[in-house]
């Protein structure tokens, strides 16, 4: 049965009133409300697709906000749903021009690849954070100097102006860190990533301060699995989950590869790997543990740099 003009379905508010946020973040909450609209229609992925002369795929990653909108796509969308309120569609047409501007991290396009500018505006838009490593310390905690090395060691030919780009970006990242309403961010790690010493034993030794530092953080959370902890639950790798404060977001598992990336949001891989997390975090130090851990290795490094100046001739 159709939709009467009183039975007209209303975007929340939520969503009208968010145009503070950053272009991914509109883009996954336009992408909700258009959804949501579908739904309550009763009309396939298919049938919208149709009448946008696209495919089904074409309205699940405009609904995930994997893409950008176009205006007459989003026009016909909201037409074939029933929502023919003025006010209302005018609201959501001005988000799509909003969720079409570029981010700022689009000014780095000369050293940021396609698939990890994904990533980034799904980091600007996340409010929680969870993720695994296990050979370098997440970017959002690393030092300038630890930075600087983890890019010499991934981009060995790129000239001294393009590391400091890249720096300059990881830098610019950890802003979400800060401000009246930071990224919470709920690190785990293997001990691995604390005890190789990239970039030689103070910018090591930095690096673990900075991480000693960090843990007084209410909104940051770091654990370490400990060696002795054996082989543990994250066997297949490093990873990354990254939630929404809007609830109709999915969460979103994050993969990074080489030269590519995966990005999940099926029902069952995200439990499957919020499973894992959990597992992860009970396997690892607790806070008072892991603070422990880092003043003994910073403890140890700062022996061996005074063993090492005693030995000098």
């Amino acid at each position: 049965m159709s939709t009467t003009p009183a039975e007209e379905p209303a975007p929340p508010a939520a969503v009208l009133d968010c145009h503070g946020n950053g272009p991914t973040a509109l883009r996954m909450m336009l992408g909700s409300q258009l959804r949501r609209l579908r739904e309550v229609k009763g009309l396939s992925t298919e049938q919208a697709g149709h009448a946008i002369r696209g495919s089904h795929s074409k309205i699940s990653r405009m609904e995930n906000g994997r893409v950008g909108f176009k205006e007459r796509d989003v026009a016909d969308l909201l037409t074939l749903y029933g929502l023919v309120d003025a006010e209302a569609r005018s609201a959501l047409l001005a988000l799509v021009r909003d969720a079409n501007t570029p981010g700022w991290w689009h000014r780095y396009g000369d050293v940021l690849p396609d698939w990890f500018q994904v990533y980034i505006g799904l980091e600007q838009a996340a409010s929680l954070i969870r993720t695994y490593e296990v050979q370098f310390v997440p970017g959002l905690l690393q030092t300038e100097d630890y930075a600087r090395e983890v890019v010499r060691l991934g981009h060995p030919e790129a000239s001294s102006e393009e590391i400091e780009r890249r720096v300059d970006l990881r830098m610019t990242r950890q802003a979400r860190l800060h401000g009246p309403t930071p990224l919470k961010l709920w690190a785990v790690v293997d001990e691995a990533v604390l005890r190789r010493p990239l970039g030689g034993e103070e910018v090591q030794r930095e690096q673990v301060r900075r991480l000693l530092e960090l843990t007084e953080a209410d909104h940051i959370t770091f654990q370490v699995v400990r060696f002795s902890a054996g082989g543990h639950a994250a066997a297949g790798g490093p990873f990354s989950l990254l939630r929404f404060a809007e609830p109709r977001l999915s969460d979103v598992i994050y993969l990074e590869q080489l030269t590519s990336s995966l990005y999940l949001d099926k029902p069952g891989d995200v439990d499957r790997y919020r499973q894992v997390m959990d597992r992860l975090s009970v396997e690892a130090c607790d806070d008072g543990e892991t603070r422990a851990l880092l003043r003994a290795i910073l403890g140890e490094r700062g022996r061996h740099g005074r063993d090492a100046a005693h030995t000098r001739p």
